[in-house]
């Protein structure tokens, strides 16, 4: 127990290492009948941080925390997965059904940008085949584009896989729908005239609009995705995540990042409306390192 003045502390024994430097006791208020100094709150201010900084800690071995397995800045192809991914495109959307393009963000959340009649059957089936594949035997995370038809896709696909919804993460930019500029509100078949542009660069950008739809080029939907497996990466470990996304295009670029295909060809992995696929990890090469990171020179500066 401490016993406490006005302008003084009186406090047990401390004992400081020999390598501290502590500045004098002041007893000039000493009380005659105790055996105990009494410093002013500045000298026990600076004896409590000489012998924390002068002491080493230690703590027992078994509770010594692991070593951390640093994983460094994700990249695409990967050097490996620490989780497992299904990848899912959301059933038609109302606008789908209308031969509509509809990619604008701002209506995202809105009913009319939702699932059609044909899209729900679709994801219903979707969630099915997940099921069967045992995606959710031993708990998963949803990760659906916060749009209208992604997150009521997830919302399926939770109930037929005995999900609770506190496992479903809305996400809210880096699964937006592909933004395709001038393009909106058009017919479904003049996105050709995009892929035809993505054959031959993944930087061209479908023309803009000024009615705040993006316009986004290969280059720029890959940046987006990236970003989420960094997330998803960090966040996680040895999970099960299924990304739910209201477009193909997310979702084949994603997978020519992570199995090294030339992006201009992500066209190749189209997804149909409900289609689900596991992502495989023997899908994705051998990471190799740069030549700078394995190269040694063992007499410099005579190297070969």
């Amino acid at each position: 127990m401490f016993a406490t003045s006005s302008s003084s502390v009186t406090v047990p024994t401390l004992v400081v290492p020999h390598s501290s430097t502590v500045p004098p006791l002041s007893t000039s208020k000493t009380p005659h009948n105790s055996s105990n100094p009494i410093i002013n709150r500045r000298h026990l201010l600076t004896i409590s941080i000489s012998f924390f900084v002068t002491t080493p800690f230690t703590r027992p071995n078994s509770l010594a925390p692991p070593v951390a397995d640093a994983r460094g800045l994700f990249q695409m192809p990967p050097f490996r997965l620490t989780n497992r991914y299904f990848l899912v495109r959301a059933g038609e959307s109302e606008y789908e059904s209308l031969g509509i393009i509809n990619t604008n963000p701002v209506a995202k959340t809105s009913m009319d940008s939702g699932l059609s009649e044909k899209g729900k059957k679709q994801i219903v089936r979707a969630a099915f085949e997940l099921k069967a594949m045992g995606a959710c035997e031993k708990g998963c995370w949803i990760w659906p584009s916060i749009t209208q038809r992604a997150y009521q896709a997830a919302e399926i696909i939770a109930s037929v896989n005995g999900v609770s919804r506190s496992y479903i993460v809305p996400e809210y930019s880096f699964l937006d729908a592909r933004g395709l500029g001038a393009y909106e509100g058009k017919n479904l078949e003049s996105v050709s005239e995009v892929y035809a542009s993505d054959g031959i660069s993944t930087t061209i950008k479908p023309p803009p609009i000024d009615d705040g739809t993006p316009n986004e080029s290969v280059a720029d939907v890959f940046v987006r995705v990236t970003q989420l497996m960094s997330i998803l990466e960090t966040q996680y470990s040895g999970d099960t995540v299924i990304i739910v996304s209201p477009d193909s295009d997310n979702l084949t670029i994603l997978q020519a990042g992570l199995v090294g295909l030339d992006l201009r060809r992500h066209r190749d992995l189209s997804f149909a409306p409900g289609e689900v696929r596991f992502v495989d990890t023997k899908s994705i090469p051998t990471y190799k390192q740069p030549a700078s990171a394995v190269y040694k020179c063992y007499n410099p500066p005579n190297c070969n």
